[in-house]
This record gives structure tokens, C-alpha cells and sequence, in this order.
């Protein structure tokens, strides 16, 4: 009975808007799919976009822009009413905003305002301005030369462009003259090489990199042999884009053609910042929910909740399953969210 099918679908769509609101992002999604193409078959071509934009939206949530952007470009926005217009428009932008191009995500904006004033929903309009104020709200921190500035998203995009050699405490990585060097998996490696870069044109001292790259407090005999060899090892990956010259109190970065340094630093920088960032979007988030997100361990995100609960930064409500964590938005901060895809090749 295609009444039946219809209703069936439309039914699994409302479950998945809740479960979405509601971070429960282990929701099947194939359910999702299934519901979108019988909706698609038997001609309900508005609850099958409202499904699509579903599928965007929890795509975004856990970072897997390429697949987000697919389904986005399968859906036409020209027949849409305004509301699934401004849904439409908010989806291209965020996808935009992780990409680095503010231009179309600003564009964007415009025709999601437009669309959200036209259906005259307030929370509607509130999301927007909500998505707009994160393009003007700063969304990094730039060191350079002993100076530190926040910069805003499209200064982060122009950053691209830049002949500089950036240090990207984002993505863990080395850029300048169209190479990138990934140091994801070498964090020992990336703390030496931004310990060096923030300090740049100047050294730094054997006691302070073991500091930061190995937590001692006091360079001892057997932390010199180690950051000997990982200073070695430094030199080693960063052959392409600069040498490590030797000083009489410690090191020194030399960059090969770039005649500046600067350091892309998160806004804010603690242990459990990657948590706390997504509870900055003011939503309640089960601890599932934030370890799918962040593409780890359940009770690893328990762990780390824990202490932010202890410090007062994050709160709880209900109990076992149920149990949802959330934290206000940090003023003056646009979610470092707004940064998780990887940055184009020079």
C-alpha cells in the first residue's frame, strides 16, 4: 500500500530528526536511506530532501565532509519551501565553512537569512545567525615572532595562499611552498617542531624542548640522548621545508625559502579541548555520540569527561543511556569545528 510505505517513511524520518537533535548519532542510517528512497518512489519529494538534509547534517557532525557533500549535490533546492530552503543553504555552508571557503559560505548565508525570514520560524532564524556569527567570531590563534593574534576563518583561508611556512596545530602538520608534511602520527615529532616555530627567528633551550615534548621538568642525561634523536628524527621529515641548526644553549628553525614562520593554534588549547569543542555547540551529546564524532573510544570520552565535570566546564543530566553531556558556548569563540577537514596543498 503506497499510503502505508509513505507513512512508514515519513515516521522513520521524524525518529531520525530526533535522534539527530538529540546526538544519538548511532541511529541506523540506513533506515534513513530506505525511508528517503521510498518517499523519492512514491513522489514525496519534500520529505525525501528533509531525509537528505538529515543525512548532511550527521555527516557534518562526524567530520565526513566528502560523503556530505554527495549527498548535498543529489538535492535540488530550486522547488523547496523556504524553510527546507534555509536548511538547504545552512547545510552548504557549513560544508563550505569546514572547507575553508568563506566566500560561498557567506553566500550561502545570505540565502538561508532570506529563506528563514520568509518562513518566519524564530529558531530557524536564530540558527543562522548563529551560523553567520561563526564568520566573525575568531576561529584560531596565529603565532608568530613572539606575537599572537586571533584570526578569523577567512584570514585562516587567506593563510592558504601565504609564502610563509605555517605549523598547523589543527592537523598536526608542516605547509609552505605547496608541500605538506603530515606529523599526525608523530606527536613527539609536531611538539618539537611548534616548540621550535613559535620561537623562531630565535632558539630554543635543550631544557625547554624536553619540557614540551616530553613533560620533564629538568633535562637530565637520558632526556638529552632522546631529544637528540628526535631532534634527528625532525630533521629528517622536515628536510623539504627547513633544516634544525644546532646553538650553544639549543636549537633553531631554518626555513629553506619561506621568510616567515607562523604557528595555526586553536583558540583554546587544553587537554580535552576536541570534547569541549563539540559541546560548544550548545546541543546535549551522550558520550557515544562524542566518541563517534571524534573517531575514538566510548570510555575514553568518559575519561575525559570526568575531570571537565570535576572543573565545572561540562554538565550531565539523566542517567545510563539517557545520560546527555552539554556545556554553554565559550563567548567570543567560534567552535574549532569549524577546522576538522584537511587543508588544501599549498
Amino acid at each position: 500500500n503506497p499510503k502505508e510505505a509513505v507513512a512508514r517513511a515519513r515516521c522513520v524520518v521524524a525518529e531520525a530528526e530526533i535522534a539527530l537533535v538529540s546526538r544519538d548519532l548511532g541511529w541506523p542510517a540506513k533506515a534513513l536511506d530506505a525511508a528517503r528512497a521510498a518517499l523519492e518512489k512514491h513522489g514525496d519529494r519534500l520529505n525525501a530532501a528533509h531525509a537528505g538534509h538529515l543525512k548532511v547534517r550527521r555527516l557534518l557532525l562526524i567530520g565526513r565532509l566528502d560523503e556530505a557533500e554527495h549527498v548535498l549535490a543529489g538535492l535540488d533546492p530550486a522547488p523547496l519551501p523556504p524553510a527546507a530552503r534555509a536548511a538547504h543553504e545552512l547545510a552548504v555552508a557549513g560544508i563550505a565553512m569546514r572547507r575553508l571557503r568563506t566566500r560561498p559560505a557567506r553566500a550561502a548565508l545570505e540565502w538561508a537569512r532570506h529563506a528563514a525570514h520568509i518562513a518566519g520560524i524564530p529558531g530557524l532564524i536564530a540558527e543562522v545567525e548563529s551560523a553567520s556569527q561563526a564568520l566573525e567570531t575568531p576561529a584560531a590563534r596565529l603565532i608568530t615572532q613572539g606575537r599572537e593574534l586571533p584570526v578569523l576563518l577567512e584570514e585562516v583561508e587567506a593563510l592558504q595562499g601565504s609564502p610563509a611556512l605555517i605549523v598547523d596545530a589543527f592537523r598536526y602538520a608542516l605547509r609552505g611552498g605547496g608541500v605538506t608534511i603530515s606529523l599526525a602520527s608523530r606527536p613527539v615529532l609536531f611538539a618539537l617542531a611548534r616548540t621550535l616555530a613559535e620561537a623562531w627567528p630565535g632558539d630554543v633551550s635543550r631544557g625547554e624542548l624536553v619540557a614540551r615534548a616530553f613533560g620533564g621538568r629538568h633535562a637530565d642525561e637520558s632526556h638529552r640522548a632522546r631529544l637528540r634523536v628526535e631532534i634527528g628524527r625532525l630533521r629528517a621529515e622536515l628536510r623539504p621545508l627547513a633544516g634544525i641548526s644546532a646553538t650553544k644553549h639549543g636549537f633553531t628553525l631554518a626555513p629553506r625559502q619561506a621568510h616567515a614562520v607562523m604557528v595555526l593554534a586553536r583558540p583554546i588549547e587544553e587537554r580535552h579541548a576536541a570534547v569541549l569543542a563539540l559541546l560548544a555547540d550548545g546541543e546535549a551529546w551522550s558520550s557515544s555520540a562524542l566518541a563517534l564524532a571524534l573517531g575514538t573510544g566510548q570510555r575514553s570520552v568518559q575519561r575525559a569527561l570526568e575531570p571537565l565535570a570535576e572543573a565545572g566546564k561540562v554538565q550531565s543530566f539523566g542517567h545510563g543511556r539517557a545520560r546527555r553531556w552539554m556545556t554553554p558556548p565559550v563567548a567570543g569563540f567560534t567552535t574549532t569545528l569549524l577546522l576538522p577537514a584537511p587543508l588544501p596543498d599549498g
